[in-house]
């Protein structure tokens, strides 16, 4: 009997390890998580600006100034096109670009530091915590972030249009799928690029990578309506900020042409799987090797 209960003891000895060990891991990250949280914090300001100003100067002068303007529907090809419905077009568009634009910065733009001359990456890497549990840290925290432009976007694109913006959820369910895998897809492509690019040459890939997935997102007009140049419409695919930006779309104006919702959650985790692997093995090896 005491052999019995000497057995017992060391098989449950591992498994207790193992769930201490579990805890030291969840403080640990949620530590790393408070810690950004509250640097967010002191630096709300340049955050609020940073996520502001690119979709309203686009709703100013797209969906205000140029309504206003005699001739303004010639001056906007695609206003025309959409008639009354441009300004609800543009609103789940341009929440994509700010979720894509909050997530690449909340993390590509740290690592390009991190990774610099100093190698502050070294002191974050020093935490109880598995080395790819650091880089999944930032994806989240970078997704927050998204979510936050996001909601910051919304009533932007209520207020300043000359045209009212006709949007309503069917399905909130649906909406908040999309929220997160978008927010955290954003995150991983931000990793992605935090570690594949060398600091020096970050400042590069906004002009170069970002801003012609942004306007071959889908983000200005819905999917459908490239049907016109079917070369096009199908070399877009291979852009993840088409499926939120038509995600977004299905989920906000279901009125609207856009894609399958099937396919456009199936094409989120698929480029969320895909990049968060990218972006973690680049950021092993940049740390590790």
């Amino acid at each position: 009997m005491t052999e019995l209960a000497t057995i017992d003891t060391e098989a449950s000895a591992p498994s207790a390890a193992s769930g201490s060990a579990k805890m030291q891991y969840l403080r640990a990250f949620a530590g790393l998580f408070l810690r950004d949280l509250y640097v967010l914090r002191r630096e709300i300001f340049p955050f609020v600006i940073r996520v502001c100003m690119n979709p309203m100067l686009f709703l100013f002068v797209f969906t205000f100034i140029m309504p206003h303007m005699s001739g303004g529907a010639a001056m906007n090809p695609t206003s025309a096109a959409m008639g009354q419905n441009f300004s609800t077009v543009l609103l789940p568009g341009l929440m994509a670009v700010a979720i894509m634009f909050s997530g690449i910065a909340a993390v590509a733009l740290p690592l390009a530091q991190e990774f610099g001359i100093t190698r502050e990456i070294d002191d974050r890497v020093m935490c109880p915590l598995p080395v790819a549990a650091v880089a999944i840290e930032k994806i989240l925290f970078s997704a927050m972030q998204s979510i936050i432009a996001a909601a910051v976007v919304f009533p932007l694109a209520y207020y300043i249009p000359s045209t009212p913006v006709v949007a309503h959820v069917d399905n909130w369910a649906y909406l908040i799928a999309i929220l997160i895998l978008a927010s955290v897809t954003s995150g991983a492509l931000g990793l992605t690029i935090g570690t594949t690019v060398e600091p020096k040459q970050i400042g590069l890939i906004f002009g170069v990578v970002v801003m012609p997935i942004t306007f071959l997102g889908c983000v200005y007009y819905p999917w459908t309506a490239l049907g016109q140049i079917r070369w096009l419409q199908i070399g877009v695919l291979v852009n993840p900020i088409v499926y939120m930006s038509e995600g977004l779309r299905s989920a906000l104006t279901p009125t609207l042409p856009h894609m399958h919702p099937a396919l456009i959650l199936g094409m989120l985790v698929f480029f969320l799987i895909l990049l968060t692997w990218l972006g973690v093995r680049g950021f092993l090896r940049r740390v590790i090797g």
